[in-house]
């Protein structure tokens, strides 16, 4: 058996298993990636994928600052 067949030359998945949907970024919160990249990714060729992996450290999957809190509800009133 050959094992060359099981060698492949990909980048890999930028996974770390910390799989939650920011809801204002709409970006996972472990990779980075969209919702659409993670679920092309096996499909997409070497290039578009390194063109991902490139972008990443610029996302910011949870944005700055507060979403709400007691100057939120006090707006509200």
């Amino acid at each position: 058996m050959n094992d060359d067949v099981w060698q492949r030359d990909e980048i890999e998945s930028p996974c770390i298993k910390l799989c939650v949907v920011h809801p204002d970024t709409r970006l996972c919160t472990g990779c980075a990636r969209s919702i659409d990249e993670i679920t092309r990714w096996s499909k997409l060729s070497h290039h578009e994928r390194a063109e991902i992996i490139a972008e990443l450290p610029s996302r910011s999957a949870v944005p700055k600052g507060r979403r709400g809190g007691r100057a939120a509800r006090m707006k509200r009133d």
